[in-house]
Formats: C-alpha cells, structure tokens, sequence
C-alpha cells in the first residue's frame, strides 16, 4: 500500500463518521465502553472512521485506523509521520518518565542503543529461571492456603509483578514489590483520568486527587532511587543476586546502571530511574494480562486444556521449564497466542499525525489524534473467521504465513516494537507450563468484563475453580 505525506496530496474519499448524541458525539459510549465503540465503528463504516468526543469548543476527534495494511502504515511504513505526542502519552511521561515507552527522537534511539543489548535473546533466556523460581512460590502458597477457586486476574498481577522485579531488582525484590503494587493503581488510575480528560487543572494544585498521586510517585521514586544509588555507590554489585544462567548474570538494574554507549555515555540517575519505572509498567501489567486470559480461556475449554497438558507433560515431565522449551511446546505457545489476540494488553495504540498522509481511500490530516486498536483488527472479520471463537490452531504456521503481518500485532510494530516481546513469551510460556501441570482449571466467572487503561484490565473478578492434577 502507497503510504506517507507525499500519498496524501488528494483529499480522497471523505472519512466516515460515527454518529453519536447531539453535542456531545460519542463521549459517553467511549467512557462507558471504548473497546465496544471502535468495533461497531468498523463493523459500520470500514477500515478508517472518525469517532468524535466532547462538546463544541473542547471536541476529541479520533481518526481510527482498523486494518493491518492501515497499522503497518502508522507504526512501521510510514512510522516517521505519527508521533507520541497526543496528551495521553504526555501524561504517562509526565508520572512514568521519560523511559523507552514515552521517548522520541534522540532521546529514544540513545536508549535503545544503551538498553537493546540487555534485551538479547541469550541474555533474556537467562531470567527462565527467575520465572520458574516465582511461579513455584505461587503454586506452593496456592497448595498451602487453597479454598478451591482462586482469581487468576489478581494472582497472574502477583506473579507477573514478582517475576519482573525479581529480574530488575535482584534481592531487593521484597522492597519494591508492595510498593509498586500499592502505588501503580493509584498513578495509572491518575493518569487515565488526565490523558482522557478534555481539560485538566495543574498538577501542583492541592487538591485530593493530585495529592494521593504526588504522594504514591513520592513512595515509588523514592525507593526506585534508592535501590539505583546503592547500585552506584557499589553497594548493588555484593547484594544484587544472580537471576539469570547463561549469561543472564547481574539484575537487570545493574546491568543497566553498568551500561554504555559507543561514546561512552551511561544513563545518569533519573533517566536511570525512568527506564526502570517503564519496565514495571510495561513488563508485569502486560504479562500478567496474556497469563490471566489464557488460563481463563482454558478453564472454559477443558478440551484444549487436557491438550496443552498433555504436551507439557510429553515435554517436561517432572523437570523445571528452561527457555529451550519454548520451541518444544509449540501448541501451549499457540494457546498463548490467541489469548493474546482476544485480550492484547496493549488494545489501543494512539499517535499524533503529523503531516497529511493517506491510508487506503482517506486522507488522515497533520494534526490528528490517530488509534490503531488490535482489539479491532485481532477481530477483523476479513483474516479471523469467527472472530470471538477461541481456536488456538489459527497460529499453525501455515495459518500465520497465509495472513498479513499486522492482523496480530499485540507488541505493536515498527521501529517502536516493544523491546520485551521475547521476555514476555518466555515468561509466559515458562509459567502457564507450571501451572497447567499443577492445576486443573474450570470457570466460576464465564465471561470477564475488560476495559482499556494504560493496558487491558479487568474490570471484574476472573475466578477459577482449581484442582490439583495430582490429587
């Protein structure tokens, strides 16, 4: 497809919109279900549609691009004309940092450069055996403390949390774990609020809602900084423990707190600290999202359960997964997969146009707001027959190679793909192998509401009834 500013030089055909309430658009559909809203805009008015928010004067205006060809425009072909720079990732840099996640231009390709070697597929493999280690800790405190149904929502956060602090932090694990899990929700809810919000009052006003959040950024920062000097001063290379095994070494935040570029320039202390938020963010929150919805799928299908346990055990028998095994249990990975496709933790992707361009028959104009969903087009009626239908065989590799490459893109794409997608197969694969092979799984709740934060959450309990296989 024909792409970038020089394509957008005719006007095209006038991009549909999608009709709300007088006055007010579709403000209220999107707060009360956005995810809902951009699939009846496709289902309605194709694969580029207008959804408009807010009354006149303070009006939103989305141009929503739903089809794979339209992705790999925005995020890849022509990357160069949609920025991060729409008031929602103002907010997320505003509270997170100015990490890899949020960064432009030359600040982010200095880090990449400083952060991509830490991200190697050898040196990622090495963390199995961190996951491993967090994952029996979940299954023995299950054994010990079981009342028979467990929220695998809550427990796959748990987990995820554990797992990837573990991995930043070595030991200093346990001091940092309670405090993200008790400061996150306070600053992603803040952030939600704000990067959605058609006007907001400053910061720094004392009022209730800007004091909780100034005060769990406090919390957070503050321990962030501490662990990051004593890793400077020395004190981090004796207490930091080894989480990784062929050539996994140090934590991760030794490493990055160690790492250099071509020119010989490191992160100093805050962007340090700013690398490390966005990887808690990012790694556990996402993560736990494809551990929680792939083992609710299989609760609901015990047929495709018995299946994947079945593998697991031909695989691994008794021993403890390692990273080789995710090529050896190729049907659990394909399981992973189209959970990742119904739930992608990152549902909506928003970018700033920044020159005209065309993308299929429209024109999408300098100065929009601009989504990609995989939401939507993981349920593009045109590459996925049946859409809502859990069918792990859709990710056979004939059926991949005979589909576009942006029909499933749950790590977006282009030059600002994430940098963890292979850390987050691993650890998801590793964990859902222990799991299966410990627990039975079959659902309380049938079906899990969602809603679209910085990332899919839940919007309800995703409870489980659990039975030990061995019992």
């Amino acid at each position: 497809m024909a792409g970038g500013a020089d394509a957008g030089a005719g006007a095209g055909a006038e991009v549909p919109e999608l009709v709300g309430v007088p006055l007010l658009g579709s403000l209220f559909d999107l707060k009360s279900d956005s995810l809902g809203t951009y699939l009846r805009a496709q289902h309605r008015h194709g694969d580029v549609v207008r959804v408009t928010a807010g009354p006149p004067g303070m009006r939103a205006e989305l141009y929503c691009v739903f089809s794979p060809e339209g992705a790999q425009q925005v995020l890849a072909s022509d990357s160069a004309n949609f920025r991060k720079d729409n008031a929602f990732y103002q907010e997320v840099r505003d509270s997170f940092g100015n990490g890899l996640l949020t960064s432009q231009d030359e600040d982010y390709l200095r880090q990449r450069r400083l952060v991509q070697p830490l991200f190697t597929r050898r040196r990622v493999d090495g963390y199995a055996g961190a996951v491993a280690a967090e994952t029996a800790s979940v299954i023995t405190a299950w054994d010990e403390a079981l009342d028979g149904v467990v929220d695998v929502s809550d427990e796959m956060m748990h987990l995820a949390l554990r797992a990837v602090a573990r991995i930043l932090f070595g030991t200093d694990v346990e001091a940092t774990a309670d405090v993200v899990a008790r400061c996150f929700p306070v600053i992603t809810d803040y952030v939600l609020r704000r990067g959605y919000s058609p006007a907001n009052i400053p910061r720094h006003w004392p009022t209730p809602g800007n004091r909780r959040a100034a005060a769990a950024m406090d919390e957070l920062y503050g321990v962030c900084d501490k662990i990051i000097a004593e890793r400077r001063g020395g004190a981090g290379a004796a207490g930091a423990d080894t989480v990784g095994q062929d050539g996994g070494g140090d934590d991760l935040l030794t490493l990055l707190a160690a790492a250099r570029s071509s020119d010989d320039k490191e992160f100093d202390a805050s962007e340090l600290r700013d690398q490390v938020l966005i990887f808690l963010l990012a790694g556990h929150e996402t993560t736990a999202t494809s551990l929680c919805f792939a083992l609710h799928l299989l609760a609901r299908h015990p047929e495709e359960q018995s299946r994947a346990r079945e593998e697991i055990s031909r695989v691994l028998g008794d021993r403890t997964p390692e990273a080789a095994d995710l090529d050896r249990l190729p049907y659990l990975t394909r399981v992973l997969k189209e959970a990742m496709r119904l739930y992608p933790a990152a549902p909506v992707i928003g970018r700033k146009a920044v020159v005209d361009t065309r993308i299929g028959e429209h024109t999408v104009p300098a100065g929009a707001d601009v989504i990609v969903a995989p939401w939507v087009t993981h349920r593009h009626p045109e590459h996925w027959p049946d859409p809502e239908r859990f069918d792990p065989e859709r990710f056979t590799p004939e059926a991949e190679a005979a589909r576009p490459r942006y029909a499933w893109f749950p790590f977006g794409g282009g030059p600002r793909a994430c940098i963890g997608q292979h850390f987050s197969m691993l650890e998801s694969v590793v964990a859902l192998a222990m799991i299966l092979r410990a627990y039975e799984f079959e659902a309380v709740d049938t079906e899990v509401p969602v809603g679209a934060g910085i990332t899919l959450r839940t919007d309800g309990p995703a409870r489980c009834r659990v039975r030990r296989v061995d019992a």
